[in-house]
């Protein structure tokens, strides 16, 4: 699959199935043994939720999939993502290294899992969530984090209804 979290191996989708639709496969495309491209594609669009990478330019310094041995080369310019998406109030960041990017250009300490931090990225505020990351590898339940992620969801769908 070109499109983010393709490794079987990763929980992404499957923690996204038990948010949105209480089905841990329910974006799983058990036929073809890969993840429905055309499904999370829609489920993505119908609860406007938006993807991107932090890194616009990484090394691996190891042959493994961790954050530790990833070297940033070249981070995302969130300022001039925001500024032409002025609607986005929350990001949440997949596991520790994302949300340190993310804190780093808005000039704030790395936040803790499950403590948003309201901050600003050049004109835009919004809240940073760090969320955990859905590597196998993370030493956390998939039913727990797709509590973490439902917390985040539900906490940007209601001030976006609220505000």
């Amino acid at each position: 699959m070109t499109f983010y979290y393709p490794n079987r191996s990763n929980d992404f989708w499957r923690m996204m199935g038990l948010v949105f639709l209480n089905d841990r496969d329910a974006l799983w495309d058990g036929e073809h043994n890969r993840f429905d491209l055309a499904a999370i594609k829609q489920l993505l669009s119908e609860h406007h939720i938006a993807l991107w990478d932090t890194g616009m330019a990484v090394r691996r310094l190891k042959d493994n999939a961790s954050d530790k041995f990833l070297e940033i080369v070249e981070p995302i310019d969130l300022a001039a993502l925001l500024a032409s998406h002025p609607s986005i109030t929350h990001v949440g960041a997949t596991g520790e290294k994302a949300a340190s990017i993310v804190a780093a250009q808005a000039g704030v300490t790395t936040p803790a899992t499950g403590i948003p931090t309201r901050c600003r990225i050049g004109a835009h505020e919004l809240t940073l969530h760090r969320l955990p990351s859905t590597s196998r590898a993370y030493p956390l339940a998939l039913e727990k984090k797709a509590e973490s992620y439902r917390r985040f969801f539900a906490d940007a769908l209601r001030q976006e209804t609220v505000g």
